[in-house]
């Protein structure tokens, strides 16, 4: 009898037990266990490219997956961010954009997507500074020379696209601090613009400095300034707009890494561990600084606090120079 009373308490336990066993939820999945797609805002040759294919390359050897840039340029780099805000949060369609995410919704009424809410920075990746190249048919050789040259409001500067911070830089150092009429021509990625300013279509451009890098020293295109607290060591001989007459200038263009809302945050840290230790790597550095772009880190929390920051900070700067979208 006492074995059969056993024998029955030890089958009910077992029923009463395997539904709670049933209902425990799945260990998450692995990631990635297929390739990961980088969306790039804005077209090749601009240093969200830059940084995408360089990123790309050592990210895929850290995860074991490799990594498809896909370049989706338009709206000063929101059609991008639009395409990955809709994506599954899954971790496997990555958004690589610039600071002029921090840009544009302070200058589009229609993003088409919450900057705040839709997307979530995973990490910073570098920064640099932004460089005024100008067309080498041009006489002026000094910032001095090109405001005096812009007051017959015959000049004009190409960007990257409105909305991003070369676009706002250039408004605020002409419009605002030079009080001279320039003409803004956006176009869909640095490299068209500065393919324009080679060509004498524009008279200047307004860019990030890594993409023009290659261009300034073979001389397609002169470096007239640089937008940093120091000169770039990849451009050595272009002098800043601080040494250039206007004291205190200082702007960057940043790149990072956003992901869609509600993406795991295992997802989110794992791809900020891997971003911090390509940070430390020498070669990934040595590339990093040969284009004239320098790390910037920090972790999903830090990365978060510094968009919100950017995003008061641009909308200040829109306010001031009446930037608009065109």
């Amino acid at each position: 009898m006492l074995n059969r009373r056993s024998t029955l308490a030890a089958c009910l336990a077992g029923a009463f037990a395997w539904p709670a066993f049933a209902q425990a939820p799945a260990a998450p999945a692995p990631w990635p266990t297929k390739p990961v797609k980088f969306v790039v805002a804005f077209a090749p040759a601009g240093p969200a490219d830059i940084i995408a294919r360089l990123l790309g390359q050592k990210l895929g050897e850290a995860l074991g997956q490799s990594v498809v840039v896909e370049n989706r340029p338009g709206a000063g780099g929101s059609v991008a961010s639009q395409v990955v805000a809709r994506a599954e949060p899954d971790g496997y369609t990555l958004l690589i954009n610039t600071s002029s995410y921090a840009v544009n919704p302070s200058m589009q009424r229609n993003l088409g997507f919450d900057a705040e809410k839709d997307l979530t920075l995973a990490t910073l990746v570098a920064q640099s500074p932004n460089l005024i190249a100008i067309a080498p048919q041009l006489k002026a050789r000094t910032l001095r020379e090109v405001m005096e040259d812009a007051k017959g409001g015959t000049y004009n500067y190409g960007t990257a696209g409105a909305g991003t911070t070369p676009h706002l830089t250039a408004e605020y150092l002409f419009k605002v601090l030079g009080k001279v009429p320039v003409t803004h021509v956006p176009f869909q990625g640095a490299g068209p613009a500065l393919n324009a300013t080679m060509g004498a279509q524009t008279q200047l451009a307004s860019v990030a400095l890594p993409a023009a890098v290659e261009l300034v020293k073979s001389g397609r295109v002169r470096g007239l300034v640089v937008t940093g607290s120091k000169r770039s060591a990849a451009l050595p001989d272009v002098p800043t707009v601080a040494e250039s007459g206007f004291p205190g200038f200082e702007d960057v263009t940043w790149v990072g890494v956003f992901a869609p809302a509600k993406t795991p945050d295992a997802i989110l840290q794992r791809i900020n561990r891997e971003v911090a230790r390509l940070q430390q790597d020498p070669d990934f550095l040595a590339r990093l600084a040969a284009t004239g772009f320098e790390p910037l880190g920090g972790s999903v929390a830090e990365s978060r606090d510094y968009l919100h920051r950017e995003l008061a900070k641009w909308a200040r700067v829109v306010k001031e120079t009446g930037a608009q979208a065109n």
